[in-house]
């Protein structure tokens, strides 16, 4: 069909006056639901919502499958996603807010705040039968948490009703499992304990912080650590893929210790501890292009938000192509992982366990936001075949 040329000059005059895209910049990325829904149909996921937007409005939002399986409730665009990992960039921003207002610095060692830190052990060699430990040639940083080169590993044993307070303590006694500063190996627990120097610092409940200064100005609304019971009916459902079976199945999230997704109890946890909707992170992201100011809000300082997004981790090995910012993935070689090969260098995101994507690309000015809940894909998340079809769709429709 021919192509209106009076509606689109219609569509493009409305652009400025509100936020969500026309109907022709829709029809652009009409493929992008298209390169999705296979994935549904071949039983690999249960549904997905597909979210592009620039630095100003959404320019695409469309959802394909169901978010339950068991009632066959059709997936909308403004269902509840656990982000599971897309929390830490979260977390770090408070980080850089707090060093903003002077209460802290992105090289202050932990113990500054959190004195359980002071004198930590490392393990130098460790077996079955014994442990051999040595003390820490230098006390960790909150840049080491925010890089995951701070040596802590993570804390299998947990209570849902711990507070954040006594589950930080727990973490404190756990020796190192390197030289701070020295390897580079992923850490939940380090952004959790970010959360806690959060408390520390502002003299604020972690979560009360992150709504004051993050979510409340960012008007994301629908962005929590504990989803309230009314909007518990649309939380997309997590699930896993039974091989022998041939289907999905519901699968609980261990990140929450046998806690309720709905339970207030359960302590802020900052390394994935939140749910959001694809509209709420895209905000966080428009935030972050604007250099750290959104709807005249400021958020951050352009110089951190400049801060956070550089390289790093120097010379240390991360994931390929993919060295760490300040709690943000950052992208310098798109060749080296083939979901980041539409991206440009300098683009800087996070992915989540259950499949969840969001990137940022100031080349293009482009934000990308891709919300699943799938468990043990047995792939790197951050390079799954869905998030491959979505991302190329969107590469289509931009050129």
């Amino acid at each position: 069909m021919a192509s209106n040329p009076g509606r689109c000059l219609i569509a493009f005059l409305a652009l400025s006056l509100f936020p969500a895209a026309p109907a022709c910049a829709q029809d652009r990325f009409a493929a992008v639901p298209r390169m999705v829904q296979p994935f549904v149909d071949k039983g690999e996921i249960s549904g997905a919502v597909m979210l592009v937007a620039d630095r100003d409005r959404v320019l695409h939002l469309s959802a394909v499958g169901v978010s339950d399986i068991a009632t066959g409730r059709r997936m909308r665009t403004d269902d509840i996603f656990w982000i599971a990992s897309m929390s830490k960039p979260i977390t770090s921003v408070c980080i850089g807010i707090l060093a903003d207002d002077g209460r802290l610095s992105f090289d202050d060692p932990v113990e500054k705040f959190l004195p359980e830190f002071h004198g930590q052990w490392v393990i130098e060699e460790q077996s079955a039968e014994r442990r051999i430990l040595v003390r820490a040639a230098r006390p960790i940083t909150l840049r080491d948490l925010l890089t995951h080169t701070s040596g802590m590993g993570e804390y299998a044993v947990t209570d849902p009703h711990w507070t954040l307070s006594e589950y930080i303590k727990a973490l404190a006694r756990e020796p190192l499992r390197f030289q701070p500063g020295s390897r580079w190996m992923y850490s939940t627990a380090g952004f959790d304990t970010l959360g806690r120097v959060v408390e520390a610092a502002s003299g604020m409940p972690f979560a009360a912080f992150i709504q004051r200064r993050l979510f409340d100005p960012l008007s994301m609304a629908q962005t929590t650590f504990w989803p309230t019971e009314a909007e518990a009916p649309r939380l997309a459902h997590e699930y896993a893929r039974n091989a022998e079976a041939g289907r999905l199945e519901e699968t609980p999230i261990h990140y929450l210790y046998g806690g309720a997704v709905t339970d207030p109890a359960r302590p802020a946890l900052g390394g994935a501890g939140l749910f959001s909707t694809a509209q709420d992170v895209a905000r966080f992201y428009q935030m972050m292009l604007h250099g750290g100011e959104l709807d005249g809000h400021r958020i951050l300082r352009p110089a951190t938000v400049a801060e956070m997004t550089r390289k790093q981790t120097g010379l240390l090995a991360a994931r390929p192509g993919m060295p760490w910012g300040l709690g943000f993935c950052v992208i310098e070689d798109p060749s080296k992982m083939e979901a980041n090969t539409t991206l440009s260098a300098g683009t800087f995101g996070h992915g989540g366990a259950f499949g969840t994507q969001s990137w940022a690309d100031p080349s293009t000015g482009i934000v990308y936001v891709f919300m699943i809940q799938r468990d043990k894909m047995g792939m790197n998340p951050d390079n799954s075949f869905m998030r491959r079809a979505y991302q190329d769709a969107v590469a289509a429709a931009l050129r």
